[in-house]
């Protein structure tokens, strides 16, 4: 089975902009594009429809949303498969549940009921922090599309444990298929006390964890196709202070997640928490298993 692009819509202008980034997504991969309105109308509805017959409901505002979002994807992308669906459920339990059988997720940054972009609506946050899939939060000004951007490149934020990270490879496909380079970002810092001045512990250990930091990037790009550009960068930099300063100039920003069996709290880690909430460019939010 061909897995799809999966994106929540419900009829804000994010979600429309994450649409049509969606539709993007699908032509570049080749894959068709699944739109979801998910709400819990069935349970605040029902008798107050008997009071109020000249309101439509919620269930038929619904259709009006994705069956504007579906129109307008076939116009922007006219090959590409698009089918829909309606759920009466809270929409991140309907995303995390789609995005079992998805090639990956894609919502704005907020929805109908977000008080300012500066801040990432509840839904979002749930979806990256739970997806089976890679999950796209389209923050910043993206300019609504996936092909090739102003900036030209894929920012990759190399973890902790980069060997066979689901994040490189992922970042990797994107580059290939916009055809612009990845920029493999590694954040390092030295211990408080390699600052304190003492010439014993200045300079080199700083050399150290510097080389400690490239051997990283080059374990994490060691499977990178020949013939993609990619540019290596080691940062002396808190990881969210260097992907962040990284994001303004840049069309896509990928970082991974770790997912822990049996927890239930949010799985996304101090990093990724921090650049879905203020980047300044769409963020991929990639799983790794613990």
């Amino acid at each position: 089975m061909e897995l799809p692009i999966v994106v929540g819509v419900d009829g804000s202008e994010p979600s429309l902009r994450a649409g049509d980034w969606a539709a993007d997504e699908a032509a570049l991969r080749g894959a068709g594009l699944r739109l979801v309105y998910a709400s819990l109308w069935e349970r605040y509805e029902g008798g107050l429809l008997a009071h109020d017959v000249s309101k439509p409901s919620e269930e038929t505002m619904a259709q009006d949303i994705v069956d504007t979002a579906e129109r307008r994807a076939r116009r922007r992308q006219p090959a590409v498969k698009v089918t829909t669906c309606l759920f009466p459920d809270a929409p991140e339990y309907a995303l995390v549940r789609e995005s079992q059988t998805a090639l990956a997720v894609v919502v704005g940054c907020r929805g109908r009921s977000g008080v300012t972009e500066a801040l990432l609506g509840s839904v979002s946050v749930m979806v990256a922090a739970h997806a089976h899939c890679p999950v796209i939060v389209l923050r910043g000004s993206h300019n609504n599309q996936a092909h090739p951007g102003a900036h030209g490149r894929i920012v990759l934020g190399v973890g902790e444990k980069p060997a066979g990270s689901a994040a490189v490879r992922f970042a990797t496909e994107e580059a290939l298929l916009r055809g612009v380079p990845l920029e493999a970002v590694r954040a390092w810092r030295r211990p408080a006390h390699a600052t304190t001045g003492h010439p014993l512990i200045t300079g080199e250990p700083a050399h150290l964890y510097e080389q400690q930091a490239a051997e990283a990037l080059e374990e994490a790009l060691r499977d990178i196709p020949e013939g993609l550009g990619v540019h290596r960068r080691t940062i002396e930099a808190r990881a969210r202070d260097a992907l962040l300063a990284a994001s303004r100039e840049t069309d896509l920003l990928v970082v991974g997640a770790r997912r822990r069996h049996g927890h239930f709290g949010l799985q996304l880690g101090r990093v990724a928490h921090g650049v879905l909430h203020h980047a300044m460019c769409p963020v991929a939010v990639v799983p790794e298993p613990a």
